[in-house]
């Protein structure tokens, strides 16, 4: 098994939320309970979730994003000169929309380092302690923000157009890098939709009536990201995983990762590549020929998070030794696909059907990689 992250059975990052936090979440929404009683709370729950990580055969823990209410909005609206805003519409899933937010810019974007990420970082760090298992950040990735974000929610009197956002976007998250190294932090995920969108006609077509200039867009996001990563430490880890959407098992995007893959796994600086796998929606393993030999890792996200059956071990193992024809297998790993809950009304399973597909992933790993 692997030494380092991302490790041979990993994970994306989002759980299912207790009954106790949906409990806590409602009634501070309420005014019933005040911040601190539901950080009590949150506190509780985290610490509850790191020991069952552990005990489920994980070298990694998150805090399961249980502090947020959505896998992006919640960070993009404590930067600096981002606003979270009502709409009229949700984003459009496959038979469902989510609540109708959206994002407006109203300052310069920044980073600060009272972004209260930083102290949810710190506060999973104290409670890994003693588990063995190294703590993991995950926050949404720059390009999710440029390309979820609409030319008429720009404030003229600050950016004259969406181009005019990228050096201070590029330096709000090489601030957060620095900033999240600095809290201790050796392990930070991206989180990323507009990847998979590029592999999407169809989100293509609606991202141009947004306004957005698709032709080269893929270099110009290897370009921006790999401006960020330039800040990341040595010792430091920051992987990827590129979504097709994921809300209450649900899904927005279909289409395999040819289209972006050169640009992606073969210029972007990640150390690891989050890839969802679980359906044909993601085509075939061709893409991942693009990955160069060395220390980056493809994550293969080969189990399901939008449902509790189990998936067959060697049908699995099978596929496994079929993306090792175009990359190697040192450089694959294995995880679920997605988080279970990328938002907190979470995914179509239980909380047992939850772990059991964590157990899934660390027996397959470690009979693959032992």
């Amino acid at each position: 098994m692997s030494i380092n992250p991302p490790y041979r059975a990993d994970i994306v990052g989002s759980f299912l939320r207790p009954e106790a936090l949906k409990r806590a979440r409602a009634a501070h929404s309420a005014g019933e309970i005040d911040a601190d009683a539901l950080r009590a709370v949150e506190d509780a729950e985290i610490a509850d979730l790191v020991r069952k990580e552990a005990d489920n055969g994980l070298r990694v823990a998150t805090d399961g994003e249980f502090r947020r209410s959505w896998w992006h909005f919640d960070f993009f609206g404590m930067l600096d000169g981002v606003d979270v805003i009502e709409l009229d519409h949700g984003i459009q899933f496959q038979g469902v929309q989510t609540r109708p937010r959206g994002l407006h810019l109203s300052g310069p974007v920044g980073f600060s380092d009272t972004h209260p990420f930083l102290e949810h970082y710190r506060s999973l760090q104290v409670l890994t302690a003693g588990t063995g298992a190294l703590p993991k950040a995950t926050i949404p990735a720059p390009t999710v923000l440029d390309f979820r974000l609409e030319p008429d929610r720009i404030d003229p009197n600050v950016y004259s157009g969406r181009d005019d956002i990228v050096d201070d976007l590029v330096q709000a998250y090489r601030d957060a890098v620095t900033a999240f190294y600095d809290a201790g932090c050796r392990y930070l995920q991206f989180d990323d939709t507009a990847w998979a969108y590029l592999c999407s006609d169809e989100e293509l077509t609606k991202a141009r009536d947004r306004g957005i200039r698709t032709d080269g867009l893929a270099e110009r996001y290897a370009s921006l990201l790999n401006r960020v990563l330039e800040a990341k430490p040595d010792d430091m880890v920051i992987t990827t995983h590129v979504c097709r959407g994921n809300f209450r098992s649900t899904w927005i995007s279909s289409g395999g990762y040819e289209p972006v893959a050169e640009q992606l796994l073969g210029e972007v600086a990640y150390d690891g590549f989050f890839l969802e796998y679980d359906s044909e929606r993601a085509g075939g393993f061709e893409p991942l020929r693009f990955l160069p030999e060395g220390d980056q890792t493809v994550v293969l996200g080969l189990i399901t998070s939008k449902t509790g059956e189990l998936e067959d071990v060697d049908a699995i193992k099978n596929r496994i030794d079929e993306a090792s024809v175009f990359a190697p297998l040192e450089q694959l790993a294995l995880s679920p696909q997605c988080g279970f809950a990328s938002t907190e009304e979470g995914n179509v399973l239980t909380e047992d059907e939850q772990w059991a597909k964590i157990r899934e992933v660390v027996a397959i790993a470690d009979d693959v990689w032992r």
